[in-house]
């Protein structure tokens, strides 16, 4: 079987900035959508990647998703925020939140960010990273279109509502936690039937409610949640901080980002604590490292080589090495 093109990522980079510009977005905007579908792709993360260009691309295109951002700080009260997306790029958006956030956190030792009336951002910890690099632990929940029924249902009206924790993690990467609650996220079912793969047992029902392992009748079908019902209710509590506490959309009202009939309507919050407000960052850093090091020290199970935390779950890469696509 023949490998797998590889292109630079910085090539890569470049054309996906150039499809967006070429659909109205601002030069620093498209730039900052394209580095989240490339980052996924350097993060192992394909599903949510540059297969997502054409998506994002035709919404963009469709006047589903406006072109130039325009985020309207609608509730300013100190360390809590309220934004009006208007519809824009839900990467845009979200980026800049989180700058909010940051800063509000800074000056306020934490800080609370609605994003209402935002869109699709990809990658949950790219952001959530903004803000560990600047010594604030964070955290931020979407909603999403449905994928799967409410437990004990049959008809998909909840998303996978997928959240993020990250933080600084003294002299290792920092850790971050990037998951929905649906047991995989649906871009690794459209990622399957774009190359033409089936997906494992207990992804997916069909729409009759039978498993499968079918790509396309799961994207017909039902996604099934992580954990069986705790998962639902983590999905479930997401939206209530995304979508209803944000006033944007919720439940069945979220278009995802593979329609370009309808305005996306999700939302998202984040909050932002500055570690430095609560103890030093030097002893912060240092008590990370020493939990790092509890983890590590445990003996291995039969068939592991390391003991891993997140965001070390594979080996990090960032832009200027090559990405497969």
């Amino acid at each position: 079987m023949a490998s797998a093109a590889r292109i630079p990522a910085d090539k890569l980079l470049d054309f996906a900035a150039a499809v967006y510009a070429s659909a109205g977005m601002p030069a620093a905007e498209a730039q900052l959508a394209a580095d989240t579908l490339v980052q996924a792709d350097l993060w192992g993360h394909q599903s949510h990647g540059v297969m997502r260009l054409s998506w994002y691309t035709a919404r963009l295109k469709a006047g589903a998703c406006t072109s130039v951002a325009r985020p309207e700080t609608v509730v300013d009260a100190g360390g809590l925020a309220v934004i009006d997306g208007h519809d824009g790029m839900g990467q845009v958006l979200t980026a800049h939140a989180m700058r909010q956030a940051i800063h509000r956190a800074k000056a306020h030792g934490v800080s609370a960010v609605a994003l209402r009336n935002s869109g699709h951002f990809g990658t949950a910890m790219y952001f959530t990273l903004m803000a560990a690099r600047e010594g604030c632990v964070a955290f931020l929940s979407t909603n999403a279109s449905p994928a799967m029924a409410p437990w004990g249902g049959r008809r998909k009206t909840v998303g996978t509502n997928p959240w993020s924790w990250a933080c600084p993690a003294g002299s290792h990467a920092p850790m971050v936690l990037d998951i929905a609650n649906t047991g995989v996220a649906r871009g690794k079912v459209y990622l399957a039937k774009q190359k033409g793969q089936s997906i494992p047992e207990g992804w997916a029902l069909d729409a009759e409610g039978r498993p499968t392992t079918d790509p396309v009748a799961a994207i017909d079908g039902i996604i099934l949640p992580m954990a069986q019902h705790k998962g639902y209710a983590i999905a479930l509590m997401m939206d209530m901080l995304s979508g209803v506490l944000t006033g944007s959309a919720f439940g069945p009202r979220v278009t995802g980002p593979y329609q370009t009939e309808h305005r996306s309507g999700a939302g998202q919050m984040m909050v932002a604590i500055d570690i430095a407000q609560i103890q030093p960052l030097a002893e912060f850093a240092a008590r990370m490292d020493r939990l790092i090091a509890d983890l590590k020290a445990v003996p291995l199970a039969q068939g592991f080589e390391e003991v891993l935390y997140p965001g070390r779950s594979r080996p990090a890469t960032t832009r200027g090495t090559a990405s497969e696509v």
